[in-house]
């Protein structure tokens, strides 16, 4: 069983990687076979319907997976180590769904031709990747993605959960990884009205998903992780009072 639950693990880390290298070139309209731009399959209203359904979809299954709530109930079914690879593989497959049917939306909201401005835009988008992925590893990237979870089932080692850390880009904002999202999502040389409303839609969501996810931080973590949310912001690193 538990070279089974590892194999599941490494799976599911293999697809939760592929679903967010997927995400990079579909946003940024590079290598992959369908972008958020595209060529539009439909008329501009189901098309919208559809892709804030996608979205939305998303966002419940991403957030509903994450409460400690949930969690207590999915592991009476699903292993307790192989819960955090369960979690990245429906996050995979739903984003798998969300790339197949999205319906691109034509239209320009702004195209910015001056190459300094051009390449300025395209560095911020490949910066907010790099912030992403970097910051996974300032905390645990493995423990994030499941992976060490299997590992120590596998050595029959105890779970022990990651302590709480302040390090590097940690120190200054609350959540590096989702800064680097939003700028990936927002940082384009042509913004597309498609590209907008998943922009958009996505944003809201982050935001809603890091109230909740504080939400759960703090009751689990109390005055330490109160004292830390006073003093550090929350996307951007802004100067904040001592306390």
């Amino acid at each position: 069983m538990r070279i089974v639950i590892f194999i599941y693990g490494m799976v599911s880390y293999a697809l939760g990687t592929a679903s967010l290298l997927y995400l990079i070139g579909f946003l940024g309209n590079i290598v992959v076979p369908k972008s958020i731009d595209s060529p539009p399959e439909g008329a501009a209203a189901p098309a919208v319907l559809i892709d804030l359904i996608l979205i939305a979809l998303f966002a419940f299954q991403h957030s509903l997976m994450a409460r400690p709530a949930f969690k207590e109930r999915w592991t009476c079914i699903v292993p307790k180590p192989a819960e955090r690879s369960t979690y990245v593989l429906a996050t995979a497959l739903m984003l798998a769904l969300l790339f197949w049917q999205w319906r691109p939306i034509p239209g320009v909201v702004w195209n910015v031709e001056h190459p300094v401005g051009k390449g300025l835009l395209q560095g911020l988008f490949w910066l907010g990747w790099l912030i992403l992925f970097a910051s996974t590893f300032m905390i645990n990237h493995f423990d994030l993605f499941g992976l060490r979870q299997v590992y120590l089932r596998l050595k029959g080692t105890p779970y022990r959960p990651v302590p709480f850390v302040q390090v590097a880009l940690y120190r200054f904002v609350r959540h590096p990884i989702m800064l680097g999202l939003l700028m990936g999502f927002w940082a384009t040389p042509s913004m597309s009205l498609g590209h907008l409303l998943f922009a958009a839609a996505t944003t809201a969501y982050v935001f809603l998903g890091i109230l909740l996810e504080e939400h759960d931080t703090r009751q689990a973590l109390g005055e330490d992780y109160e004292h830390y949310r006073r003093k550090t912001s929350m996307i951007v690193p802004l100067p904040r009072g001592k306390s």
